[in-house]
């Protein structure tokens, strides 16, 4: 099965990362102060960057290309991140009311059969204790 999320074993140093996404790695540093990446480190303490990470890089360079400052890259990517998970949640909840109404549906009774084009006469009791 193919996944459409990032890998994310972290596999880059922080110069090929930097040169991968095509800017100076004190940038790189500077995100990560600010809080809008979290490369994992090494026991050594070295930073180590995922697919992942390169794909945020990548959409944090998107939106400060369109003119937002970093405060609001990092309001934005929480956003996003917000409405990912309410999207999987809708997700799973729509899944399992579904699940919900097929078992309702194999409750019915199959020996009731609808009837349709059916003229049905009613007569008034008044009307027929009078005849």
């Amino acid at each position: 099965m193919v996944s459409n999320q990032p890998d994310i074993r972290a596999v880059y140093v922080i110069s090929v990362a930097a040169q991968l996404a095509g800017v100076h790695p004190q940038t790189l540093r500077n995100y990560e102060r600010t809080g809008l990446l979290d490369p994992s480190r090494t026991s050594g303490g070295s930073r180590r960057f995922s697919e992942a990470d390169l794909a945020r890089l990548r959409r944090i360079q998107e939106l400060t290309n369109e003119g937002v400052n970093l405060e609001g890259v990092k309001r934005i990517l929480a956003l996003e991140a917000r409405l990912e998970a309410a999207e999987r949640k809708l997700a799973e909840v729509g899944g399992e009311i579904r699940q919900h109404v097929e078992a309702t549906h194999r409750q019915y009774r199959r020996d009731l059969v609808p009837v349709n084009n059916t003229v049905a006469i009613f007569v008034d009791a008044q009307r027929r204790s009078t005849r």
